[in-house]
This record gives structure tokens, C-alpha cells and sequence, in this order.
């Protein structure tokens, strides 16, 4: 520590030692060969861990547990009910198209103008300057107000939405449970919702060759909650019966069971890959080949990367050893 800072940090003893310059995050992955520099990138390296750690944290848990709740957590579930109450105050407009709702447009311009605050609403007070970089997260989780869809790069940036509240200390380790079951879980609740109610899109869908149309983060933490499950085994969640009988405790069936409502036909021909990994042995070999294609087929392709936004907090800059 210099003695200049050390002497600062002694006359004020109300300010961090640190004082982080926050910032507004920006678009930095231009072409495909930027696709380097964010796989380098601290912003990767910390998304990952993050997402690994959550993964830990759940394995082996129902959602039904007792986990403990900060107040952050219960601030966080507010944020996510008033959204949920403004999708019930805004429609669907009369439009000739089935697809892409108009009045998600309006939804989505309340969300813009109100991030900051919802933000706020969150963070304590001496926090405050990283409400504008935090708040470009959320509002990127929601979909894409132009195009009216949703995607895996819109859940990607929920996540790095709460990676950054962990960075910045305003949730803690032990907060890792209610991290997934409370906040998460919730915030799928509001996007099935979404989805359901505007009828969008799916963004860069594979169609049936990819996982899911709008998901994939609750089917790696969902199978990690089945690892070691005494009786549920992979081939089990292509069962009806099973999935009514368990999806309020485990994430993954409750993924499957949205799938059932929303798709017609047969599974096998509708979610093709979720049909195969219905053959795989156990829940570990599930959970580690999701990451696999998580990475694969979320994190290293430049349609969904573009749209990333780096800021102090998720930087661009290649992890420091």
C-alpha cells in the first residue's frame, strides 16, 4: 500500500480503501475474430466460476429445501414481482401477427426508464454508483424490445446481472441457494410469463436441434439438483407422471413440464436433444455434458457474444493471473 493511500484511508474512515470507478458496460465483441479476446476476457473466467459455483451449491438440493433468505434475496424478488405486475397492467394489443406482441414494446420501455431505481431499490447507499452498470444487465435480461424475442443471451446477462451483485459484496456465498431457487427460479417464472403473454420469439433458436427455444441455465443447475437422486434417473423425465409428480421440487422437470404446455407431439420429435439426453446414465454425465455444450453452444458462438456488455465489473481485459 503507498503511503499516500495509506494516509488517505486513515483521514477518512467512512470510504472503502478501494474506490471502484464503476462504469456504463459497452459492447466490445465487434467480429468473430473479437471471439478471443472474450474467451481471455476476466469477464469469461468470472461468468464461468460463477455459474460453476452456483452449480456446487445446488447439487443435491430440492427446491422445496430450507435455505437461508438475506434481505438482498427478498429485494430481489420484489424487483422481479413488480415486473411480473407490469406485464399484468400491459396486454397484449390486437395486431394481425401471432408472433411478437407490440405491447412488449411498452413493457419494455417502463423496464428502460425504471432500471436505475429498481436497481437502487437493491443496492445499500453507499453503493449507489454502481447502479447504472448493474442496471444494464437487467435490463438486457428480458429480451429484445426491436425484435420482441428472447434467447440464451438474455438469460447469460440475468446471470452476469448477479455475478455483478455478488462482485460488488451485496450478495454473499452463503446467499448461493436462494441465488437459484429464490431469485432465478423466480426470474424463469416472469420470463415464461413473458413469453407466454407477448408470444416471443425464439432468439437465434436452433429449432429442434438446440436444448430449449429460451433456456438453458435451469437445465445445468436443474440436473445438478438430480446428481445422486435415489430414484430419479435421466430416462425418467420424458415420463409425464414423473415430471407431474416432482417438478415443484427440481428445476428440470419444471423446464420439461413448460416445454409439455407450450409444444404439441410427440417429445422425441419436438425437443430432440432433450430425447437423447434422456438416454444418458446418470445425472453427473448429464450436468458435465451441459456445461460442455453450454459452453459450445451458448458462450463461444458470436450471435449470442455480440450482444455482451463489458463494464468495471465484467471487464473485457484478459484475466490476470
Amino acid at each position: 500500500m503507498a503511503e499516500s493511500e495509506r494516509r488517505a484511508g486513515a483521514s477518512e474512515e467512512v470510504a472503502p480503501p478501494v474506490q471502484q470507478c464503476f462504469m456504463v458496460p459497452k459492447k466490445e465483441i465487434n467480429v468473430v475474430s473479437d471471439m478471443a479476446k472474450w474467451k481471455r476476457s476476466q469477464a469469461y473466467a468470472d461468468y464461468m466460476g460463477f455459474i460453476l459455483t452456483l452449480n456446487e451449491g445446488v447439487r443435491g438440493k430440492k427446491l422445496t429445501c430450507e435455505y437461508k433468505v438475506s434481505e438482498p434475496i427478498e429485494k430481489l424478488v420484489a424487483l422481479l414481482n413488480t415486473l411480473d405486475r407490469w406485464i399484468d397492467e400491459t396486454p397484449p394489443v390486437d395486431q394481425p401477427s401471432r408472433f411478437g406482441n407490440k405491447a412488449f414494446r411498452t413493457w419494455y420501455a417502463k423496464l428502460d426508464q425504471e432500471a436505475e431505481k429498481l436497481v437502487s431499490a437493491v443496492i445499500p447507499k453507499h453503493l449507489a454508483d454502481a447502479a447504472p452498470e448493474v442496471a444494464v444487465y437487467l435490463k438486457e435480461s428480458v429480451g429484445n424490445s426491436t425484435r420482441i424475442d428472447y434467447g440464451t443471451g438474455h438469460e447469460a446477462a440475468f446471470a452476469a446481472f448477479l455475478c455483478c451483485l455478488c462482485k460488488i459484496g451485496v450478495l454473499r456465498v452463503d446467499d448461493q441457494m436462494a441465488i437459484v431457487f429464490k431469485v432465478f427460479n423466480r426470474y424463469l417464472e416472469v420470463m415464461r410469463k413473458l413469453q407466454k403473454t407477448y408470444r416471443m420469439e425464439p432468439a437465434g433458436s436452433q429449432g429442434v436441434w438446440g436444448l430449449d427455444d429460451f433456456q438453458f441455465l435451469p437445465f445445468i443447475w436443474g440436473s445438478s439438483q438430480l446428481i445422486d437422486h435415489p430414484s430419479l434417473e435421466p430416462r425418467h423425465f420424458v415420463d409425464e407422471k414423473v415430471v407431474n409428480e416432482n417438478h415443484k421440487d427440481f428445476m428440470f422437470l419444471e423446464c420439461i413440464l413448460f416445454i409439455t404446455e407450450m409444444k404439441t407431439g410427440p417429445f422425441a420429435e419436438h425437443s430432440n436433444q432433450l430425447w437423447n439426453i434422456s438416454a444418458v446414465a446418470s445425472w453427473s454425465k448429464v450436468n458435465q455434458g451441459l456445461i460442455r455444450m453450454y459452453k459450445a453452444e451458448c458462450l463461444e458462438k458470436f450471435p449470442v457474444i455480440q450482444h455482451f456488455k463489458f463494464g468495471s465489473l465484467l471487464p473485457i481485459q484478459p484475466v490476470t493471473s
